[in-house]
């Protein structure tokens, strides 16, 4: 009978207008006997079941079976109407307090709590109590509780799954606050993890987080604290171990209770302070809870895998707030490496990598996404090139040749992959750098970009609104060169390709074609496929062009001061 009494609490929770946003709260036997105002309390189990778990005839009440089957749909559970062992265990899974059933509010007041504008100072390590005292103008802050504000806005529509959006900027300052420290963890430890749990956001938004220890506190976006019980001026108390982790409001306050046993991440105990904090972000960003077990945003709390991630559906969700990660970059390619299997076998695998700005980004085709903790500063991954990054890429494979060149300015490398950096001197005695127009006559650098088509031989030049086409088994340029981009290239779409001043020239071995990018649209080359399908589109003819983020998706920069911020 009691798990039946907790299971009416749960699914018949009504709005909670006194209470914070609950994060991961343990469903235990004392929620029976907290909030009683909030929700429908048993109090004589012989009359309950005429009007809760069964009706006067014996039968099961058909709103609580009702309630039970969204609870296991909420739950990833079965959907069976029976209150079966799982249904159970889900129940005492440690989980958020924000109701799984969401209610309407039916007036804007009903959003703010009667004592919602608390007025309170908060200060930093470096502001003494005397400082505090003579603050005869506290800072007011109305605390929203996030849950009902969102239900509030929230249509019954898809905008349901996705949230609401909780800022107009793409660029939100953070503090961890000075008198809301943690006991458990060091201040570089606390301040590491929510860098981490900041970036591992902006990985996949347009959102760039910056932390801000000196700017009046009215122009922090999100702040940050631990405290027990009363604490940092909040309305909402802290309950201590093993029930209320954490807590957020709307306008960007997120409180952590220090009587829990948070750690840093991969510790494989304890309650991993990475995975919470990433959770209340994403609610203060204005994300609601997505009831799905890989979802960061799942109300259970379940103990942190290691290297958990920010998922596809997650992903999207953000991104429909805040729209997807745009931008140019000056070389895309597909990296070749060859592994031997444990048979003794040659494999031949790829990576795609993007670069901007000396910044570079690993791109996984299998699962169209780009690798957790990207980008990666040049210098660091490519050895030897220059840090603010390169032109142009050309991977010249043939039969007889398998040499990879890069090209910055005037200068390009020969790039050494068995050993990961560049060559000083190759095989042949050639030193590097080397200008471009002494290794390959009749090309003067700078380039705007460049790849190696591997059907006829050439290496494409692209330079302004031209096309140099260099002969390698010849060693020299194509006698019809140069030419306009134009030409060369032209559009199925009359007027529908790009002229000049190219940011990239990719040949994708996943879609066996040529791809063009400037700006943030790309073009596809008709593929050998294309033409076998329709025999009239001329050779090397470009399709409309496309918004690169249709075709590659989460390509996101990250804030300059998070940059060397990756898990350890």
């Amino acid at each position: 009978m009691l798990a039946v009494i907790r299971l009416i609490f749960i699914l018949r929770t009504v709005i909670f207008i006194l209470s914070a946003e609950k994060v991961f709260h343990s469903r235990d036997h004392s929620d029976a006997m907290n909030d009683i105002r909030q929700a429908e309390l048993i109090t004589d189990t012989d009359t309950a079941q005429e009007g809760g778990t069964t009706s006067r005839s014996g039968s099961p009440d058909l709103r609580f079976i009702s309630a039970l089957k969204e609870f296991q749909q909420v739950s990833g559970l079965p959907v069976t109407g029976v209150f079966d062992d799982a249904t159970k265990a889900a129940m005492n899974k440690p989980r958020c307090g924000v109701p799984d059933r969401d209610e309407e509010l039916e007036s804007p007041e009903q959003v703010f709590e009667s004592n919602s504008t608390t007025t309170h100072t908060h200060t930093d390590a470096a502001v003494n109590a005397s400082d505090a005292a003579n603050n005869t103008e506290p800072h007011v802050r109305k605390q929203r509780h996030l849950a009902a504000l969102l239900r509030s806005r929230r249509r019954r529509d898809a905008s349901a799954w996705t949230g609401h959006m909780a800022f107009s900027k793409s660029l939100l300052k953070w503090r961890l606050m000075g008198e809301g420290y943690s006991s458990q963890l060091s201040i570089d430890e606390q301040k590491y993890i929510f860098r981490l749990a900041f970036r591992m956001w902006s990985e996949v938004s347009p959102l760039q987080f910056v932390e801000d220890t000196h700017s009046p506190l009215e122009d922090i976006d999100i702040r940050l604290g631990f405290g027990t019980g009363r604490h940092l001026g909040c309305s909402q108390r802290f309950d201590g171990a093993g029930r209320e982790f954490a807590h957020a409001w709307f306008l960007g306050d997120i409180h952590f209770d220090d009587d829990e046993h948070f750690t840093v991440p991969n510790m494989g105990s304890g309650i991993s302070l990475l995975k919470v904090a990433v959770h209340e972000i994403g609610h203060v960003l204005g994300l609601p809870h997505i009831y799905r077990s890989e979802s960061i945003m799942q109300p259970s709390y379940l103990p942190q895998d290691a290297g958990f991630e920010i998922d596809w559906m997650d992903r999207k969700s953000i991104q429909s707030l805040y729209g997807v990660c745009k931008g140019r970059f000056s070389t895309v390619f597909d990296w070749i490496r060859k592994e031997q299997t444990p048979y003794g076998e040659v494999v031949v695998r790829f990576n795609t990598y993007f670069m901007r700005d000396g910044w570079y980004w690993l791109y996984e085709n299998r699962n169209n996404r780009t690798r957790y903790g990207d980008p990666v500063a040049v210098q660091v991954g490519w050895h030897g090139l220059p840090s603010s990054g390169v032109d142009a890429y050309v991977h010249v494979w043939n039969r007889k040749t398998d040499a990879v060149y890069f090209f910055k300015g005037v200068q390009y490398w020969r790039y050494d992959s068995e050993n990961d950096q560049v060559f000083t001197e190759d095989s042949d005695g050639r030193s590097y750098p080397r200008l471009i127009s002494e290794g390959f006559p009749g090309v003067s650098g700078p380039v705007d970009t460049a790849y190696y088509d591997r059907r006829d031989a050439h290496i494409y030049f692209f330079k302004g609104s031209q096309v140099f086409r260099f002969d390698v088994r010849a060693n020299r340029l194509a006698s019809s060169s140069p030419q306009k981009i134009t030409e060369v290239f032209p559009a199925i779409v009359p007027g529908n390709h790009p002229v000049s001043n190219l940011d990239a020239a990719y040949f994708s071995y996943s879609h066996n074609t040529v791809f063009l990018l400037k700006g943030s649209w790309f073009w596809r080359m008709v593929s050998g496929r294309d033409r076998r399908r329709s025999v009239s589109l001329p050779p090397n003819s470009l399709m409309p062009r496309r918004d690169v983020e249709q075709q590659w998706f989460d390509i996101c920069d990250v804030h300059q001061s998070s940059l060397r911020t990756a898990r350890r």
